[in-house]
C-alpha cells in the first residue's frame, strides 16, 4: 500500500530542540540579541533550550523568519539576514533523530522510493543529510527556496511525485508537525505523525493517520498496513 516516504527534516530525521537550538543561539549571538527581544520574537527560551509551540523556527520557512526578525534590526538587509541564517543553518550540528542509516536504509531496502521537504532552504538541507550519512538515499530533496514552494502548501510533495512517477495514495508524508500533516492531505497522501519534535500527540492526532514515537517505527506500521 505504501510505494514511498516523503519526510520533513527538522524534528522529524533530527531532533528538534539539540539541533535548532544551537542554530537559534548562534543567529541571537551574531544579531546583538542583548536584551532577548529577538529571542522572544522566535518564542526561544535560551535558559532551558526550548521553543514555544508557536516559534516561527518550527514550521516557517527561512525568509518567512526572516521577515519576523528584519524590523527589529535598522540597518541590515533582508539579503544580508537571509545569508547569516542559511550560513549559521549550513553549519548546525545536527542531532540525529534515530540511527539515521540504519533506519532508511532499511526503509530503501524495501523498494521505497525516499523524499524530503523542508522549509529550510536546499543547500543547507542536503548539507545536513549528508553530514549524517544519508543523503544518496533520498530520490528527491526540496528546500523552500527549491521552486516549488514551501509546507502547508503541497507544492514540494506534488513534485516528489511528479519526479518518481508515483501514486499519492500511495506514499505517505512523516512529519512533526500541523504544517508537515496538512500539506500530506492537500497532496493526497497518508499523514504519518512522529513526536520527535515540539508538538505533543494531542497537538497532531486529530490531522494524522498514525502517531509514532519516532521514524524507527514506520517499517512495523506499514507491516500492519499490508497485514490488514
Amino acid at each position: 500500500m505504501i510505494e514511498a516516504l516523503i519526510f520533513d527534516k527538522d524534528g522529524t530525521l533530527f531532533d528538534f530542540r539539540l539541533s535548532w537550538g544551537g542554530w537559534t543561539r548562534e543567529l541571537l549571538a551574531e544579531l546583538g540579541d542583548g536584551d532577548g527581544l529577538l529571542a522572544t520574537v522566535l518564542g526561544y527560551d535560551g535558559l532551558h533550550n526550548d521553543f514555544a509551540p508557536d516559534s516561527p523556527v518550527i514550521a516557517m520557512t527561512t525568509p518567512e523568519i526572516a521577515d519576523i526578525l528584519l524590523p527589529h534590526l535598522p540597518g541590515l538587509s533582508f539579503a544580508e539576514l537571509l545569508d547569516t541564517m542559511n550560513r549559521l543553518a549550513g553549519d548546525a550540528p545536527m542531532v540525529p533523530a534515530v540511527n539515521l542509516p540504519a533506519v532508511l536504509g532499511a526503509l530503501r531496502a524495501r523498494g521505497l522510493k525516499l523524499g524530503l521537504a523542508t522549509n529550510d532552504t536546499e543547500v543547507p538541507a542536503r548539507r545536513h543529510l549528508d553530514g549524517a550519512g544519508v543523503l544518496g538515499l533520498f530520490d528527491f530533496v526540496a528546500g523552500c527556496d527549491s521552486g516549488f514552494g514551501g509546507k502547508p502548501a503541497p507544492g514540494q510533495l506534488l513534485a516528489f511525485v511528479r519526479a518518481c512517477g508515483l501514486t499519492p495514495a500511495r506514499v505517505a508524508m512523516v512529519g512533526d508537525s500541523l504544517h508537515d500533516l496538512d500539506a500530506g492531505r492537500a497532496a493526497g497522501m497518508k499523514t504519518v505523525a512522529v513526536l520527535t519534535g515540539i508538538a505533543t500527540r494531542a497537538d497532531l492526532e486529530a490531522r494524522a493517520d498514525v502517531v509514532l514515537g519516532d521514524i524507527s517505527e514506520l517499517e512495523a506500521w506499514i507491516d500492519g498496513l499490508v497485514a490488514v
